[in-house]
């Protein structure tokens, strides 16, 4: 039995982050991943950085343009640029913690007792002792149980898809999220004709209602089609193609397809770890319950990034490793005090937000002013011939202060970052109003955006 300082178990952003920053203080650290496939985690193999990689190809893909044939040529070509991209990101991330001290081993960890965790590398079984130990282990795709999903050869999840290497020509997607949201956008780009299938009636119904038909109308116009109140009742493999069987409200159809992509969310993965055996609390949805500091129900044992049941951003790990470091640290950073939190979907054009919607603020009790222009309105937009889109933000009528604001336009992901910064200032909305930007830029669309501010 070895023992170490820190047990950090999941190479992802917060643990990866916090590793280094422990072991260059002269602290023993082991790093155990189940999957040297996973070296830094979620973000860059499986999901942020390769699915943006993905959407750039097929962005360059529109603008090359050809018939089928090149199509499929550019999605190949995409396809191993992603490969490339992430084989390299893996071996840094690697590197960056073996330079420092960081032991890293490739096994799946489950937990023994509070300080002893067994380590299973597939060839042997480890024992090892740690004095603190920190879960980083992210989040796995949720599959829901409908008859033949799991069975069927056409049905993927949304990494498996990003693993094609002929693109199909129907691609239907269950789930209307964000995940959704850009493979539908993505694949649309590469030449697929996509469906969404969701459950509900309205479309993005944690966005402003305003943004969420802008949103539409856009995927509309670019071929996509949206089926509101569809279930998927079977799946059903034919030789060349798959059936799924759906239920519109009360009636029945089907709609034939060359992949299927499961978009249906994720829980936090903690598949093997047997967290109850150290005395580890779970939250009612199956996450591991922290409090501010992100420290667990025992005492030594904090939890990092998606496996708390939180935001799933790559960046709420990197500051969960932050308050966590805090925290070893006697500082007082915590979950609660990080400010307001934006988000991207990195659409064609992407839609970023932060903050409240304006139903949101209603009935948080706010007396509002609103401000709205049309991404065609802004210079730079009609530059780069990216002209669809709506910006909106909400503002406190009686601080002047930014509720919330929410950009579906080309570089709104930039674009969002700087709002943030005025919020967390609780700057005036005037600021940005009245800022000077370089021109042409997106950016400076804050100007013509706050100074079209009216009472609600």
């Amino acid at each position: 039995m070895r023992t170490f300082d820190n047990l950090i178990i999941g190479f992802g952003k917060g643990g990866k982050t916090l590793a280094a920053q422990l072991a260059k203080q002269g602290q023993s650290t082991l790093m155990a991943e189940k999957s040297p496939r996973m070296y830094g985690g979620t973000c860059i193999n499986v999901a942020c950085l390769p699915t943006k990689s993905l959407e750039n190809s097929a962005r360059q893909s529109v603008i090359q343009g050809g018939d089928e044939q090149a199509r499929q040529l550019h999605f190949y070509q995409a396809i191993e640029e992603k490969r490339r991209l992430t084989s390299m990101l893996r071996k840094k991330n690697y590197d960056k913690l073996t330079s420092v001290g960081v032991e890293v081993i490739d096994g799946e960890a489950s937990f023994m007792d509070d300080h002893h965790v067994r380590i299973n590398t597939g060839d042997k079984e480890e024992i090892i002792e740690a004095q603190r130990i920190f879960i980083n282990t992210g989040a796995k795709p949720f599959v829901p149980d409908i008859a033949g999903l799991k069975e069927s050869r056409r049905v993927y999840l949304s990494e498996s898809l990003m693993e094609l290497e002929t693109l199909p020509k129907r691609l239907v997607i269950l789930g209307g999220g964000y995940i959704g949201l850009e493979f539908a956008s993505m694949f649309a780009n590469f030449g697929s004709q996509v469906t969404l299938l969701q459950p509900g009636e309205r479309f993005l119904p944690r966005e402003d209602a305003e943004i969420a038909a802008a949103v539409e109308a856009s995927l509309n116009r670019r071929g996509v089609r949206l089926m509101r109140n569809t279930a998927l009742t079977e799946v059903r493999d034919e030789a060349e193609e798959t059936v799924l069987h759906l239920m519109e409200k009360e009636t029945a159809s089907e709609l034939r397809c060359d992949a299927l992509l499961v978009a249906t969310g994720r829980r936090p993965q903690l598949d093997a770890l047997h967290p109850e055996a150290a005395g580890i609390a779970l939250t009612a949805r199956g996450a591991i319950a922290v409090d501010e500091h992100l420290k667990t129900s025992v005492d030594h044992i904090w939890a990092m990034g998606d496996v708390t049941g939180g935001l799933q951003f790559t960046y709420i790990s990197l500051d969960d490793s932050r308050i966590v470091h805090d925290a070893l640290s006697g500082g007082s950073r915590t979950t609660a005090n990080r400010g307001a939190v934006p988000y991207s979907v990195f659409m064609d054009p992407p839609f970023s937000r932060v903050g409240m919607s304006e139903e949101e603020a209603r009935k948080a009790g706010y007396e509002i002013k609103i401000a709205k222009i049309p991404a065609a309105a802004i210079p730079k937009a009609q530059v780069l011939r990216k002209n669809e889109g709506l910006l909106k933000a909400i503002i406190d009528a009686k601080t002047d202060q930014i509720l919330g604001v929410h950009l579906f336009c080309e570089e709104s992901h930039e674009m969002i970052n700087l709002v943030k910064l005025v919020m967390d200032a609780q700057l005036p909305y005037t600021v940005l109003r009245d800022g000077i930007y370089t021109h042409p830029t997106m950016s400076e669309s804050f100007n013509d955006l706050f100074a079209a501010v009216n009472p609600a």
